[in-house]
């Protein structure tokens, strides 16, 4: 259809010049159309992958890897040094918007504060939640190290309530 109007639309100008362009645009242009159409565009799926990262399939944790299994392990650690950069990068770009609003509004203004609040009590959540999962495990922790932390803490928490409220009083004898 579009051709049609094209090929009218060269013809009534009736410039020779204009002829040659349309038919020298064709025999480039139509093969390459013929061949998106017909060969690239039916092999193609009707849903493209939404991501321009590498994915990589998840592994078993070290909780769910059988005793002695190396191979599990060093899976479940080298996707563990994954997620903490990718945790990591969470960190730094939450930290960074939080950043651009109070230079946006201007340091130290009660005007940053206000606006910039909600920015800073969601970095300050993900810090805390990030010094949760890899604090005090240092450059060389392995997921089997925060998986012995994990451990511990839920037992701190059973035994004494929430990690900072301090340890329970001991009970009185006879209730």
């Amino acid at each position: 259809m579009d051709d049609d109007r094209l090929y009218k639309a060269a013809m009534e100008q009736g410039s020779i010049f204009n002829k040659a362009i349309y038919y020298i645009f064709n025999i480039i242009e139509k093969p390459a159309k013929v061949f998106r159409e017909k060969i690239v565009e039916p092999m193609r799926s009707e849903e493209r992958p939404k991501y321009y990262h590498r994915r990589y399939q998840r592994v078993p944790d070290v909780g769910e890897c059988r005793v002695g299994d190396q191979v599990c392990i060093h899976e479940a650690n080298e996707q563990f040094k994954r997620d903490r950069q990718v945790d990591a990068n969470i960190l730094n770009i939450l930290h960074e918007r939080q950043l651009e609003c109070e230079f946006y509004y201007g340091p130290y203004t009660p005007d940053a504060n206000e606006k910039c609040k909600h920015l800073r009590e969601q970095w300050e959540v993900a810090a805390g939640n990030f010094f949760t999962k890899y604090g005090d495990l240092g450059m060389t922790g392995s997921v089997v190290d925060a998986f012995m932390k994990q451990k511990h803490r839920m037992i701190w928490e059973r035994r004494h309530g929430p990690v900072g409220s301090g340890m329970k009083q001991a009970e009185k004898e006879g209730q």
